[in-house]
């Protein structure tokens, strides 16, 4: 019973300490995505594109266990190549990653995150080419949110710059393409999922 009684104290003490030991801070943060489009079936000819990312980053650490989470707010962009056309998907991602920082010191420290992400559109929903040369009009339609998880690793130098990369996997399809030949009674449709590696770069204030 003494020891029960001691380990919920303890639990209470470090409770009470935590938030004063907590560190909360604001920043920016930016970067590419390196898409990988991928369609279930050959309908469409698309090719990886760089995208970018940017908007404001809260981060939020206990120092004595290493452990965090981080928020972001981030205008995402990313494009495929459609009919001779570029295809923008924009939309407002909030990631919420767990992390673990190992320290090295003052001066850097490695961290490991992996999480949620919360996608909504904020971009054109139904976007339409044609082709002249083949007779086909494409038609992609995106989805109005969608949800993914991050998986990512980086080094902090100096206890204000963040460079990462990360991985981020689309659960489900992100919207889908629809083709139509001006020959064929037929119209053909594929479901969409945009997976993208990430660089990027933070500065916490």
């Amino acid at each position: 019973m003494n020891k029960k009684i001691t380990l919920l104290l303890f639990a209470i003490v470090l409770m009470a300490v935590a938030p004063v030991q907590a560190q909360v801070k604001l920043g920016v943060k930016g970067g590419l995505n390196i898409n990988n489009m991928s369609l279930n079936s050959d309908l469409v000819s698309s090719s990886n594109r760089t995208g970018f990312f940017i908007g404001p980053t809260l981060k939020f650490t206990l120092p004595v266990v290493g452990l965090g989470i981080d928020a972001a707010a981030l205008y995402d962009q990313r494009e495929a190549k459609s009919d001779d056309k570029t295809i923008k998907s924009q939309s407002l991602n909030i990631p919420i990653n767990l992390r673990y920082i190992i320290g090295l010191g003052n001066i850097a420290g490695i961290y490991f995150a992996a999480g949620p992400q919360f996608g909504f559109n904020v971009g054109n929903k139904n976007i339409y080419t044609e082709n002249d040369l083949n007779a086909t009009k494409t038609t992609w339609n995106f989805k109005d949110s969608n949800f993914s998880i991050n998986l990512g690793t980086g080094v902090m130098l100096l206890k204000h710059l963040e460079i990462g990369a990360n991985y981020n996997i689309v659960c489900g399809k992100t919207g889908d393409v629809t083709v139509k030949k001006a020959t064929d009674s037929v119209t053909s449709t594929s479901k969409n999922r945009s997976n993208a590696w990430q660089i990027s770069a933070a500065y916490y204030f």
